[in-house]
């Protein structure tokens, strides 16, 4: 009984940090977007998407492709589709209200668009280019990792190699990303670093190391990253910055997780605020000065997210 409960109680912290780092990441991930220039968008941008899909490489593990793809397919794309449709609905309404025209207005030729999704939406939309872009990285992951376990086979090196000159070499070529796409090979890399972490062993010499090159990027000394359009900055170096900046908030998310209640509770809901903060801070620019509108783009998606966790329809439709 005790020990039951005390394997219990790890598991719980092991969770509730993996929480408090979505909740580091969501909040960098809104600043970023209400201080769309400057040094504080620059530092923000240099980790921000990198650390969700290194964490949900720390989360892999290995399933059969069939029913994992079809899992991931049906509780992704859902809320994906339910999201978008809302705020298309909304700013139908706000925008005639406010005197301008909706971002879709010329209908049915709008529909390729918003099918296409990624580089075509735009505004309000902008951040939907995430989810589907990390649904098809995992797919992909987890038919390799189904197929090679041991995460430090070399055979994985041999992959990831070509698959990271690859990404590089889309991100030169175009931006145009539909549903995402683009960014797929790098955030496969991210997965492969993420599920070599936890191998790992911890020890203190890492700090300053990794400090210095977390610096490079938050300080603005390598050119920062912009996922969505696979700009990944000067080749190796940004995303390594990126990378070491996110080992950092790692280990600090499970040295405060026990303090961080609030920060958690915000993970949780990351889904929701992602999907919805730039909506508010869209809507709310014109009005609002910046800490307000920091505020409002992470308080209002929270609310909504518990409100939505009342109603089990809402919760099947929405998360």
């Amino acid at each position: 009984m005790d020990n039951r409960g005390h394997d219990g109680n790890k598991a719980q912290f092991r969770l509730d940090w993996v929480d408090v780092a979505r909740g580091i990441g969501i909040i960098a991930v809104v600043i970023a977007h209400v201080w769309t220039r400057g040094g504080v968008r620059d530092a923000m941008y240099s980790f921000h998407m990198p650390l969700f899909f290194l964490l949900s490489g720390m989360l892999s593990r290995p399933h059969p492709i069939g029913p994992f793809s079809q899992r991931q397919i049906g509780s992704q794309m859902r809320p994906y589709a339910v999201f978008l449709t809302l705020l298309i609905l909304i700013d139908q309404i706000v925008e005639p209200l406010k005197g301008g025209r909706p971002i879709f207005h010329q209908w049915p030729d709008d529909i390729v668009p918003i099918l296409l999704g990624g580089f075509w939406l735009r505004g309000p939309y902008t951040i939907f280019w995430f989810v589907p872009c990390l649904m098809i990285a995992r797919i992909l992951f987890n038919a390799v990792l189904l197929r090679w376990p041991d995460i430090l086979d070399r055979r994985w090196l041999l992959v990831m190699l070509p698959t990271i000159f690859f990404a590089y070499a889309l991100g030169y070529w175009t931006e145009a990303s539909p549903l995402g796409l683009l960014s797929v090979p790098m955030a496969i890399v991210l997965l492969w670093v993420g599920a070599i972490w936890p191998r790992v062993r911890w020890h203190n010499g890492m700090i300053v190391p990794l400090v210095l090159l977390a610096l490079s990027g938050l300080a603005g000394i390598a050119p920062t990253l912009n996922m969505k359009v696979a700009d990944y900055g000067w080749p190796l170096l940004s995303i390594g910055s990126a990378v070491a900046t996110c080992l950092l908030l790692f280990r600090l998310s499970a040295r405060i997780a026990p303090f961080a209640g609030p920060v958690a509770a915000l993970g949780r809901a990351s889904l929701v605020v992602m999907y919805l903060h730039v909506a508010v801070i869209h809507y709310g620019s014109p009005y609002l000065a910046k800490p307000w509108l920091l505020l409002l783009a992470l308080a209002l998606p929270f609310g909504l997210h518990a409100l939505i966790r009342r109603s089990p329809v809402a919760t099947r439709l929405f998360l």
